[in-house]
């Protein structure tokens, strides 16, 4: 029964995954992303039923466009997989099973769905533009504020700790917001302080520590390659530069979202 129970979350991973493209997509551009109905941004086709089912239709089209055959990106199929694979993985460690399905565990597991949305949503964005969205981190904050809700009335737990990172991430975002009003420009270090605040609440002090420190090691490593290749065909880029461009809120998503899992497994089996 439990095979059949992981399916059900790996097509409701997809689900979720598909939610993610389009929220990456339409979010920056500041399109509903709720309401308009799912189109192909090349020829504004309006998608059909069987266009519409994650993994399957992409695969179905053979990854084109049914309208103008405009070739759909990778990422789409990638992500949607990805995104099953993760919702899976998040079960199996937290021992969601048929036999362990209660309402603690499922509303546990819920607000992880919510957590892992925001963590996708944000580091899918800082890929594309490089820009911690500041929209996304107020939904962020919603779920931050209804998790030590919960923590405090259902599960009976000391929330000080949770409450001193609220503070810190409102006081952030306070001062981002009023900076962005002034300068028409979100600050992107304060955003990613905002990010690693929302981390800690969720996923803990030693989680999001191994989160910096996995993320530095990658940077390192993808600096590092970056300058074997620039040497190879004899281009000289600045230090500065190359900083400018690195991605750091993607890097701290998939990095945070790796060790939670690890830390997962090892805390329950």
């Amino acid at each position: 029964m439990n095979i059949f129970l992981y399916i059900i979350i790996f097509i409701m991973g997809t689900v979720f995954g598909s939610f993610y493209t389009l929220a990456v997509y339409r979010i920056p551009k500041k399109i509903d992303i709720t309401h308009t109905h799912s189109f192909c941004p090349n020829c504004n086709h309006k998608l059909g039923f069987w266009e519409l089912i994650p993994v399957w239709s992409y695969i179905f089209l053979g990854g084109k466009c049914k309208n103008c055959g405009k070739k759909i990106r990778p990422r789409y199929l990638i992500i949607e997989v990805m995104s099953g694979f993760t919702f899976v993985l998040f079960a199996l460690a937290t021992k969601v099973s048929v036999e362990t399905l209660e309402p603690s565990l499922l509303i546990g597991f819920l607000f992880m769905v919510l957590y892992i949305t925001a963590i996708f949503i944000i580091a899918g964005i800082d890929l594309e533009r490089r820009e911690i969205e500041k929209s996304v981190l107020y939904y962020a904050l919603g779920i931050l504020v209804l998790y030590i809700i919960y923590l405090c009335i259902v599960d009976k737990t000391n929330i000080c700790r949770y409450v001193m990172y609220l503070a810190i991430t409102l006081i952030l975002l306070i001062i981002d917001t009023i900076r962005l009003k002034k300068t028409a420009k979100s600050c992107y270090l304060m955003s990613l302080l905002i990010l690693l605040m929302f981390m800690a609440v969720f996923t803990g002090e030693i989680v999001t520590y191994l989160t910096i420190i996995m993320t530095l090691l990658i940077i390192a490593f993808y600096v590092l390659a970056k300058k074997i290749k620039q040497s190879r065909n004899k281009v000289k880029r600045d230090d500065k530069e190359i900083a400018s461009n690195l991605n750091f809120g993607f890097y701290l998503g998939v990095s945070n979202i790796i060790i939670t899992i690890f830390a997962l497994f090892i805390a329950n089996y």
